[in-house]
């Protein structure tokens, strides 16, 4: 409210000093330095139009703003407006707004009315969960979080990769090599036994088994052609594989509203690419193969040279990966009518969305523009080495998470905590390592995972975001905050610096999570919510709270603990961290 009533101010001195001029462009900023100002308004989108240098609208402007306004602080400073709030007011205003919304505050418009769908995990039926999906994982569910917050109508859709020449590989193993064998006879996760004949399949290869390649091809076509003994073994593997996939997800906090298979899609998008056959957006090449002409997309020119093409069905009939893409996107389309729809995948996959996105758009789809490739960086093991499931040099979810969680218990056993905190303390603690560790930095930079660093409780890590709440969730649980609570909020009693840069992070959280969610960056509100525990620990450190004689001032800084709990609290729900009222 301030912020508008700020910009229709400045727009009403524009248009008496200068006549009507398009002002939508006038935004807000937060100064780089405290002493400039609280809040900036940048003239410089101005200068152009109006034929004059932004320090001189900036001034003019000014002026005419101390006329309108004569109780306002303000100031020209370059091509900026910098205007000073009236603490007492504004700090009372942002205690009454946060605590009035204590378990909904960071709620924002930036999004509001929009319907967004978001693909996120897109697990393959042939190996568990590792930490690349983990990280994928994170950024997609606090995404989904974050456009909610922000005000969209937000729909979380999983894809599973359940049938092609990768599945087939752990099946062609199982049939050589299991000799009946099932998760329950070995006592392992399903997931996981899935995943070891994978790597069978990789290691058998390896032996210049000239026959793999055949053997697998005909084991695709066996599939596409119903054979039953076939269908049945990759029935059973896949319930294996996405039963033990399941578990995983419930762990780690996340679900979807719908989850697509690509076994049920791909029939779609042959059936797709065979009415862009007939159409003429693609063509038959000389293999039989179905492709589509990319010279438009490349914008290459005519040297004489082939031109570049992509597959969508090869020469024997069968499909390929972005077959089903093509199908999957227009029965998404058909099922939610979306004005987003976000695919998270890693950046190693710009090309193929480039190409998805651009044949949608030659068959017609106006909706192709509504699509976005969220791009992230991958997660790479200590020694700075890939992941790669067929040689098995995976960190695997699931013994992360473990092992997170049992250097957490050993951290708590090491403190004399264990009998004062609940059962599953641990584990939280160790999923809140992974997640902020994960959602940290922004998506698109590689990052190398390190548990040591991601546990420490003292420094920008989960843990350390998880101690802060508890901190201030344990001081509010005391009797003397009860009956302190009961005061009057009077703002004019928060004379501390420290105190007006808490209450101004606490009034820029819901913008933070707005900015994080149009800008695809998690890693914006991650980072905000580091800064405000940093501040309020030194603020607690520094400031007596509840033991304050003064018992007004005490109370307003119990209501501004509160606040700063709600701010945490929230974000650490937006960031799929658990909230832990102990530690």
């Amino acid at each position: 409210m301030i912020k508008q009533t700020l910009i229709e101010a400045v727009k009403k001195a524009v248009t008496g000093l200068y006549g009507r001029h398009d002002l939508s462009g006038l935004i807000t900023e937060r100064p780089k330095k405290p002493e400039l100002g609280d809040i900036a308004i940048p003239l410089f989108t101005l200068a152009k139009t109006l034929r004059q240098a932004p320090p001189a609208i900036a001034a003019a402007v000014a002026e005419q703003l101390k006329k309108d306004n004569p109780n306002w602080q303000l100031n020209a400073v370059g091509g900026y407006i910098n205007i000073f709030y009236n603490k007492a007011e504004v700090s009372a205003a942002i205690l009454k707004e946060a605590l009035a919304n204590l378990n909904n505050y960071g709620q924002n418009p930036a999004l509001a009315g929009q319907k967004i769908m978001i693909e996120f995990s897109g697990p393959n039926t042939n190996k568990p969960l590792h930490l690349g999906h983990l990280r994928n994982d994170c950024l997609g569910e606090t995404m989904a979080r974050l456009f909610k917050k922000s005000g969209a109508d937000v729909r979380k859709v999983n894809i599973v990769n359940d049938r092609g020449v990768h599945i087939c590989k752990s099946m062609l193993a199982y049939q050589m090599f299991s000799n009946g064998a099932t998760p329950e006879s070995t006592g392992m996760k399903s997931d996981h036994f899935v995943g070891d004949y994978y790597v069978k399949y990789a290691n058998w290869e390896k032996d210049n088994h000239e026959e793999a390649e055949k053997l697998i091809k005909e084991m695709l076509v066996k599939w596409e052609e119903g054979d039953p003994a076939t269908i049945k073994l990759w029935r059973l593997m896949n319930d294996w594989a996405i039963n033990g996939m399941n578990e995983t997800y419930i762990k780690t906090g996340i679900s979807f509203d719908k989850v697509y298979y690509e076994s049920e899609t791909y029939k779609l998008g042959k059936d797709v690419v065979e009415a862009g056959l007939a159409r003429g957006v693609f063509f038959k090449a000389d293999d039989g193969s179905a492709r589509l002409d990319l010279t438009e997309l490349d914008k290459k020119s005519d040297d004489g040279e082939e031109a570049p093409s992509k597959v969508f069905l090869r020469g024997d009939g069968t499909s390929v990966y972005i077959t089903q893409d093509l199908g999957t996107a227009i029965r998404r389309h058909e099922d939610y009518p979306f004005d987003r729809l976000i695919y998270v995948v890693a950046h190693e996959q710009q090309r193929h969305f480039q190409i998805l996105f651009f044949a949608l758009k030659k068959m017609g789809y106006s909706w192709a523009d509504m699509l976005y490739h969220l791009s992230y960086g991958m997660v790479n093991l200590a020694d700075g080495s890939k992941m790669k499931s067929r040689e098995g040099t995976v960190v695997d979810a699931d013994d992360l998470i473990e092992s997170l969680r049992l250097m957490a218990q050993a951290e708590i056993d090491s403190k004399g905590r264990a009998n004062e905190v609940e059962a599953d303390t641990a584990f939280k603690v160790g999923l809140a390592a992974l997640h902020y560790y994960l959602l940290q930095v922004s998506p698109v930079k590689d990052m190398v995972f390190s548990k040591e660093d991601s546990l420490s409780f003292n420094g920008n890590t989960g843990p350390y975001l998880q101690y802060t709440a508890a901190r201030i969730a344990s001081m509010l649980r005391k009797e003397k905050a009860a009956q302190l609570a009961k005061a009057e909020i009077d703002s004019t009693k928060l004379t501390l610096d420290d105190e007006w840069q808490l209450l101004r992070m606490v009034e820029d959280f819901p913008e933070q999570v707005g900015k994080a969610a149009v800008d695809y960056s998690p890693n914006i509100l991650a980072n905000f919510i580091y800064d405000v525990a940093k501040l309020f620990n030194k603020y607690y450190h520094d400031t007596q709270i509840l033991n304050e004689t003064d018992k007004s001032v005490a109370a307003n800084r119990l209501y501004l603990a509160q606040a700063v709990h709600s701010v945490l609290k929230n974000g650490l729900e937006l960031l799929n961290i658990p909230y832990l009222d102990k530690m």
